[in-house]
């Protein structure tokens, strides 16, 4: 079996956002700042970043997607044919169990979907420059095109058939990957929120009620996922993060993986997948028993939500729990999520973020030497 990793020790992607970066992206949504200058604070904050990654032992490095609203749209937009809308309107729920409102905005398709230009090289080109370790890029997966509003948000004029559709947005998303391929990336996280919905009851109702059968679905999914990494490099590490939402500390989904696991596992082209396993609404760790040789789950043990520390000794228990269905050698441990999936960032302090970084370092080093 190879490990393809860079460590064993890995992370989601988001970091919080510092407070030059908030107030330069307020300054130019007030049109005070040119774009020249926010990119130019950015960059800074970015190459301080990346310093701080390495120093706590980290050897894949992102930009902490510092210069996003959000994980997904600032992404999507750049294609064409897509556009945003007003989001599903949500209950996100924190561990005080009190909801908090909030609806992501959700992609709808207004024409052909095509990759025009370059979305991520320039960003991907800047960090390789200030890291000595492996740049990593996290995308939204291509599934958000199509899971938050379904048929409905794909005009029958522009795709009377849905094999169109996902030929299309899969093409352009070939040709992103290649481009970065091109720039030298060798390490692509998509982020797909979807796949986890689909372990919530309540998520494959209303999936149901959007016209999707929440079992066929997942195979489609994998078949565009597979379909937009086709021409990737044989190096290039290809990931996969599921997420049950991630807004300031809340979640909006609970269920364990086993609704999608042996699909996910055994007909996702991917590499690595990232689960989050932070508390009990990620179910155990019997879904584990789907995984093929030659893949790796990176258990999310520790939680980006709460800023209580979680000790090595529970850690290490829940890592030989997780053994008991996938063998040691096929796993890995990170965060459950991003510690900032929106510019908004979870309840958490820097300090806590750099606290829980080096302990998945740290409980690496213990397990797998």
């Amino acid at each position: 079996m190879t490990f393809k990793l860079p460590s064993r020790a890995d992370h989601v992607g988001s970091f919080l956002r510092p407070h030059t970066v908030i107030e330069a992206r307020t300054r130019f949504a007030a049109g005070d700042i040119d774009a020249a200058a926010l990119r130019q604070v950015e960059d800074e904050a970015i190459a301080e970043l990346a310093r701080w990654e390495e120093s706590l032992g980290l050897k894949a490095i992102t930009d902490g997607e510092y210069r996003r609203k959000f994980f997904h749209t600032d992404f999507l937009l750049q294609l064409s044919g897509v556009e945003e809308t007003g989001g599903i309107k949500k209950a996100f729920k924190n561990d005080k169990g009190v909801d908090v409102e909030f609806a992501p905005p959700k992609m709808i398709i207004t024409g052909k979907v095509a990759h025009e230009k370059p979305i991520q090289r320039a960003d991907f080109e800047a960090l390789a420059k200030v890291v000595t370790e492996t740049p990593k890029v996290s995308i939204p997966s291509p599934t958000m095109l199509h899971f938050r509003a379904g048929r409905e948000g794909i005009p029958q004029e522009a795709y009377p058939d849905m094999q169109g559709f996902y030929d299309d947005v899969a093409a352009a998303y070939r040709a992103e990957i290649a481009d970065l391929a091109d720039a030298g990336c060798r390490y692509v996280q998509i982020d797909d929120t979807n796949l986890a919905y689909l372990c919530d009851t309540g998520h494959r109702e209303d999936a149901a009620r959007r016209g999707m059968d929440p079992d066929s679905v997942t195979h489609e999914y994998a078949r565009l996922i597979n379909a937009s990494f086709r021409d990737a490099p044989a190096d290039m590490v290809k990931a996969m993060h599921l997420c049950r939402g991630n807004f300031r500390s809340s979640w909006a989904a609970e269920g364990g993986y086993e609704p999608v696991a042996e699909v996910m596992f055994n007909e996702c082209d991917i590499d690595a997948f990232f689960l989050e396993y932070d508390d009990a609404r990620s179910g155990d760790f019997s879904p584990l028993q789907h995984l093929p040789k030659g893949k790796t789950v990176v258990l999310g043990l520790v939680s980006t939500k709460l800023g209580e520390m979680e000790t090595k000794d529970d850690i290490k228990r829940r890592i030989d729990q997780a053994a008991q269905y996938a063998d040691l050698d096929q796993l890995a441990i990170s965060p459950q999520c991003g510690f900032a999936s929106t510019v908004h960032g979870n309840d958490i302090t820097t300090q806590q973020q750099a606290d829980k970084i080096r302990l998945c370092v740290e409980v690496a080093e213990d397990v797998w030497g």
